[in-house]
């Protein structure tokens, strides 16, 4: 009897193509879910795409898979942008008797999905941002800028052929109804979440550094031009000469296509000031949060920004840009700039690294925001969504 009920539950396919063992943020959105839903599948079965056997093992053991019968995988030879893996991905659902297909990015198997909704199969997909649609200047190197006209038109045929949308705040969702062919009924914002081990470090701050120290700023991301970096040096070089003590400490991936920002570091003399960390892991990456006295995230657009809502649950205090949603998901536990203002940045930066009192103020009012940025209440609501669309 067991297994009749288990056979009945449908199926949904995750197209988790996107993951690989050094996480970008679409691959950390992925297993977060997956981590979610192997706690409570919600009446469902998955079957999980992986692009190799290696990768499959990664996702299994990250998200606590291992065992659990709720779940399956299936490997690819092809990522999802190749004609061949369109083609593959097409082929396998139809196969797969899949109740609804959900890919954590926007890219879908667009032979599958004829261009009219809905679908015998719904479709579902992630649209984190449209920063290369809607400022393309702010990528100027990434393929889908090198590429506009075809990345708008795919941008524009995946709106219409997608049953839902999914993206990570009311900002990013606006943009979106702006921008493509979707009904506003079709698009649903969910918050990412933050994962419970981002937490404050027991005991003091500032136990682990001498009182002398320099401040240390922390940015947490990638370098892409939207992601301001050049002007974040900019407002580290005014701040050190303001007389603020104070080294810059940028966690994330490096990127050749764009050197402006060290060679910035270097004509404003801050070179010494800044530190070029890599990408980090889980740990290190807790470590810089915990040890920071001040995350700052100067970009001029986000569909989330999931490092201020880390930042917030480990207490540290943030300054962060007033642009896209920033906004809306520091609330009032972070000081707002304006991202192309430098110098406001800087005086930001200096009273949140000068006045000890409004650091506690920030400290605590962030750690108060950070539960709102729940994992479990994401994959609640995608869950609740796959309800929605299956619903007779």
């Amino acid at each position: 009897m067991k297994r009749k009920e288990q056979a009945t539950e449908p199926v949904v396919v995750l197209d988790a193509r996107w993951v690989e063992r050094r996480l970008s943020g679409i691959g950390r959105y992925t297993l977060e879910l997956l981590r979610c839903f192997g706690k409570d599948a919600g009446g469902f079965r998955f079957r999980v795409w992986a692009l190799s056997e290696e990768r499959a093992g990664f996702i299994r053991e990250a998200a606590g898979l291992e065992g659990n019968p709720a779940f399956a995988f299936e490997v690819f030879s092809k990522g999802p942008f190749s004609p061949a893996g369109q083609l593959e991905a097409a082929w396998r659902l139809r196969r797969a008797r899949a109740a609804l297909y959900h890919s954590t990015n926007f890219m879908v198997p667009l032979p599958a999905f004829p261009g009219r909704c809905p679908h015998r199969v719904p479709c579902v997909c992630n649209i984190h941002d449209l920063i290369p649609l809607l400022h393309p200047e702010y990528t100027p190197r990434a393929l889908k800028t090198r590429f506009f006209p075809v990345y708008r038109a795919l941008m524009r045929a995946i709106a219409r052929r997608a049953d839902a949308v999914v993206t990570g705040s009311e900002a990013a969702r606006r943009d979106i109804l702006a921008a493509l062919p979707v009904d506003p009924d079709r698009v649903t914002a969910v918050w990412d979440g933050v994962s419970p081990r981002y937490s404050p470090a027991p005991g003091p701050r500032s136990s682990a550094r001498g009182p002398f120290a320099p401040k240390t700023i922390l940015y947490v991301g990638r370098a892409d031009p939207y992601k301001n970096l050049s002007g974040l040096v900019r407002a580290l070089a005014r701040l050190v000469e303001g007389g603020t003590d104070a080294v810059l400490q940028i966690a994330g991936p490096p990127d050749e296509r764009y050197p402006e920002p060290r060679r910035l570091a270097r004509e404003l003399g801050v070179e010494p000031r800044v530190r070029w960390t890599g990408y980090l892991d889980d740990e290190a990456l807790l470590r810089a949060y915990r040890s920071a006295d001040v995350l700052a995230h100067l970009s001029l657009y986000e569909g989330f920004g999931l490092p201020v809502a880390e930042a917030m649950a480990c207490g540290t205090p943030v300054v962060c840009s007033n642009a896209a949603s920033l906004p809306e998901i520091a609330g009032d536990a972070a000081l707002l700039v304006p991202p192309d203002d430098p110098d406001a940045a800087a005086e930001a930066l200096r009273r949140v690294l000068t006045d000890s009192a409004l650091a506690e103020r920030l400290r605590v009012a962030g750690f108060r925001r950070a539960p709102a940025f729940s994992w479990p209440a994401a994959a609640a609501a995608v869950l609740a969504l796959y309800r929605r669309l299956l619903a007779p």
